[in-house]
């Protein structure tokens, strides 16, 4: 019996782009694990480098606000975009995004229990919100960004309201340029943030798994090539290289021109100010990034326990 479904041969050509026979093979050779089967065909070369895809796999917002020198990102889910179209959705995703300006570190868990500005927590209006509009919904992740000196600048691509929508940027900029450079200066990087998808601020960032991951992936196409170990291994550490080099922000190539390293963008615009300026972190959230769509009757259960 096939350990996977039809559905999972879709899955792995969404993610991959891949032929319906070679996705099937992929995943008979994998067992139905789709994260392996992906990377064997990327190791085959019949498929592109998988980035966390823009076909977003849950629902809801983004929320984005900043205060002073310290900004915060939250997502907040739901099951269907027509919930997160709904004004009751977006108000509380809006509220829940600015108590977390005021919440110390990324603990989803305990801004879950801060003050709501309309009575109880905000888990308590989360299971309000659950309970009255018959669909789930959760608060999955934060981060915060400050800066002692300087700016953070926020950015939502394609808001649906005021920084409200599926793609929330942070820059944090630490300088003391005015704030008018800061400002200009971080809406451009938050531009290029939401359309290059890096990885981490800089190569030493970048997550070990992933590396190794890549390493692997790079390891199999070296050995296909036939040619001498010591030539391997140098394809090997050039593909790691390059892998690098286009996933930390620091080193990607400014969308604007494709030719200018962001590290030398912010150099330059520190150079022009009379004085330096440091990007000392970011923050990119798309909505549902990492998470895999599952059909669910949650909302059906909901509502015939509501209606009683």
């Amino acid at each position: 019996m096939a350990a996977f479904t039809a559905a999972d041969v879709k899955k792995l050509r969404e993610k991959t782009g891949a032929g319906m026979m070679d996705a099937k093979k992929a995943l008979e050779d994998a067992n139905g694990d789709i994260e392996a089967a992906v990377d064997a065909l990327r190791a085959k070369g019949l498929a592109t480098a998988q980035k966390k895809s823009s076909r977003t796999a849950a629902e809801g917002l983004v929320g984005v606000a900043v205060e002073g020198t310290k900004g915060v990102a939250v997502e907040v889910n739901s099951e269907t975009d027509f919930v997160a179209k709904n004004d009751k959705f977006q108000d509380f995703v809006r509220k829940t995004t600015e108590v977390a300006l005021g919440v110390d570190g990324d603990d989803v868990e305990a801004l879950k229990g801060a003050s709501y500005p309309d009575g109880g927590t905000v888990g308590d209006k989360l299971t309000d919100n659950v309970a009255t509009i018959g669909e789930n919904q959760q608060v999955r992740r934060m981060k915060t960004v400050s800066v002692d000196n300087g700016v953070v600048v926020p950015y939502m691509h394609n808001a649906v309201s005021p920084n409200l929508g599926k793609i929330g940027v942070l820059v944090a900029l630490e300088s003391e340029a005015d704030a008018d450079t800061l400002e200009a200066l971080g809406k451009q990087l938050a531009m290029h943030i939401a359309a290059a998808f890096p990885q981490a601020l800089n190569a030493e960032g970048l997550d070990p798994e992933l590396i190794e991951r890549e390493r692997a992936i790079a390891k199999e196409k070296a050995a296909e090539s036939g040619k001498p170990e010591n030539v391997q291994e140098k394809m090997v550490e050039g593909a790691i290289g390059k892998f690098a080099k286009e996933n930390a922000l620091l080193s990607q190539l400014f969308v604007m021109d494709n030719k200018t390293p962001i590290g030398d963008v912010v150099a330059k615009a520190g150079k022009d100010a009379g004085k330096p300026i440091v990007l000392k972190d970011y923050v990119r959230f798309q909505l549902g990034e990492g998470i895999e769509k599952e059909e669910s009757d949650f909302a059906a259960e909901v509502a015939a326990a509501v209606k009683g």
